[in-house]
């Protein structure tokens, strides 16, 4: 009887002390991230991407490596297309195709964030 108490109260302990999965990349990460794209994705035509900016996306990718991470930035980046005066959605949307980045999500103010996995 003691052997189980034992049992539960261990489990119970390592239920309880698990670690509860956080985003570790910020807001303030993506930002700083993606700064070099602003001009890009704001000005009148697009063009060439800056090298600065696929570095920054490149940078990002490689730091989400969870799913709470991958939320986050997808969250962040959803927060700034909404915020971002002048910002051309479609120019956006293509940038991280356009610096051979695959994300699991769309680029938009509308997208669902809890669905990337």
């Amino acid at each position: 009887m003691a052997l189980k108490l034992a049992c539960a109260v261990l489990l119970m302990c390592m239920v309880m002390g698990a670690p509860i999965a956080q985003a570790a990349v910020t807001c303030g990460q993506v930002t700083s991230s993606l700064q070099a794209c602003i001009p890009y994705v704001t000005g009148p035509r697009g063009g060439a991407v800056p090298p600065a900016c696929c570095s920054g996306i490149k940078s990002l990718n490689s730091a989400a490596t969870t799913t709470p991470d991958r939320q986050s930035v997808c969250n962040c980046l959803k927060t700034a297309a909404g915020s971002i005066k002048n910002l051309n959605l479609n120019l956006a949307s293509r940038l991280p195709r356009q610096c051979g980045v695959n994300i699991p999500y769309q680029i938009s103010p509308s997208v669902d964030c809890s669905r990337v996995r």
